[in-house]
């Protein structure tokens, strides 16, 4: 192995967001400051809080950020029926690639917000546009052909767009146009993607919600173990989910979620530091 070290963002929604933020500021505050890993990769709430970390902006800034009221942000919710069609959509897909054609078909039909308006919200949430000089990778899924895709700062996509893109929840927020494709929420394909990180000796994922569609972020980070990396799994203890609500799209719940996943940092510091400062 040459590469050294990775963090994985997983997704979440807005709430998942806030509760990554607090929780890279906490871990740095116990002294394990992740913002020096060789590469991030982020999915969904993932990619934004990856593109925030890549940024140069202080932890504490993007903490008080979540604090903030968010004014720029769009509430939404997942209804129940979105939440059986999804289901629907995924049971009957033989592998991930027609999970991503069946969600991708429910997302092109869906009445959403204009595209446009939902990229000035993803704008907002970036103290930076451009991509960054230290690797970032955000995940996708193709809404035609159910492709997974990886995009960084060589792809061709704008950063606004690729974080876009990894967070167009299907149903919910518009497909992001990429080079002349249509691409929809990277969680589509696993809630973390962790498999991304094969490779690093060390690697912590920080996952909000630990399952979703295919591999658990648990099964992904012992895949990890198996392989030879020394890897820690963080994911929202009881407290943070109680934060989160009921619906991880809505902006009311950003703070709480914050708050909570600072506190839990301290729980779970020794055992991230196991495996970073190793």
């Amino acid at each position: 192995m040459t590469a050294q070290t990775a963090l994985v963002l997983g997704g979440g929604g807005i709430t998942g967001v806030a509760w990554e933020i607090g929780m890279l500021a906490g871990l740095a505050e116990a002294g394990v400051d992740l913002r020096a890993a060789d590469v991030v990769i982020g999915t969904s709430a993932g990619s934004v809080v990856g593109a925030q970390l890549r940024s140069g902006m202080s932890l504490d800034e993007l903490y008080e950020r979540q604090l903030a009221e968010p004014k720029s942000e769009i509430g939404a919710r997942i209804p129940p029926a979105l939440v059986a069609r999804v289901a629907w959509a995924m049971l009957a897909a033989r592998d991930p690639e027609a999970v991503g054609r069946n969600l991708g078909r429910m997302a092109l039909a869906a009445r959403t917000v204009p595209e446009a308006e939902r990229r000035e919200v993803i704008a907002s949430r970036l103290p930076v546009t451009d991509w960054p000089d230290r690797a970032l990778r955000t995940t996708a899924v193709d809404a035609h052909s159910g492709e997974f895709t990886v995009f960084d700062s060589g792809s061709g996509a704008e950063l606004v767009d690729a974080v876009a893109a990894s967070c167009a929840v299907p149903g919910v927020w518009p497909p992001v146009t990429i080079g002349g494709r249509r691409w929809i929420d990277g969680g589509v394909r696993t809630v973390a993607n962790a498999d991304l990180a094969e490779g690093h000796r060390r690697v912590v994922v920080l996952a909000p919600m630990g399952r979703g569609y295919g591999p658990s972020a648990a099964r992904q980070v012992a895949q990890l173990t198996e392989n030879g990396s020394q890897a820690a799994l963080v994911v929202a203890d009881t407290a943070a989910r109680r934060a989160f609500g009921r619906n991880p799209l809505d902006p009311a719940r950003r703070a709480a979620a914050a708050r909570a996943g600072r506190a839990q940092a301290a729980a779970c510091a020794q055992a991230v530091a196991a495996v970073w400062n190793a």
